[in-house]
């Protein structure tokens, strides 16, 4: 168990260095993809299977979506049409790659051994707890956390809107 959650940890800190590092936004977001698959990794092997999901579905899926998208509206014309190619390299990939695979097989191991930790009992905290924690207690939270990427989503579109050089026209964006 404990060779599982060092080497768990190590995927993390190695895919959330290269993120830190990595100059391009795209390689980055793969390293940090590969990050928070060993984050929901741990968090499943010390008996949050509800955290581990939550971690992937909506950190791993639906924000990294998010940021591809963003990263898509800024796109700055035909000169990152060869980037985009680039990026399609194996070499780009082959490192997150490696590492999700690694995060795989201790997955199947965690689960095909059928313990999650033995030194440890865990209590269960169900869905139901979890959403009426969110909207009772943490609903501000939660509501603060929208707003501010609801205005980072807002921000970054009117940095990527571009504007008519004027010739007489009304001047809005494209």
């Amino acid at each position: 168990m404990n060779y599982v959650f060092y080497l768990t940890a190590t995927i993390a800190v190695v895919s959330t260095t290269m993120v830190i590092f990595h100059r391009n936004a795209v390689h980055a977001l793969l390293y940090l993809v590969t990050s928070l698959l060993s984050v929901a990794v741990i968090f499943y092997q010390f008996g949050a299977p509800l955290a581990a999901a939550l971690e992937v579905i909506i950190y791993a899926g639906a924000i990294m979506v998010l940021i591809i998208f963003v990263i898509m509206m800024l796109n700055q014309g035909d000169s990152t049409v060869t980037q985009e190619q680039a990026w399609l390299q194996p070499t780009t990939w082959i490192g997150p790659a490696l590492l999700s695979a690694l995060l795989l097989i201790q997955l199947i191991l965690l689960v095909s051994s059928g313990q999650i930790s033995s030194t440890q009992t865990f209590h269960y905290i169900g869905p139901k707890q979890v959403g009426i924690a969110l909207f009772s207690h943490y609903v501000l939270a939660v509501e603060l956390a929208s707003m501010l990427l609801l205005a980072g989503l807002v921000g970054a579109f009117h940095l990527a809107r571009r504007r008519k050089i004027d010739t007489g026209d009304s001047g809005n964006a494209i």
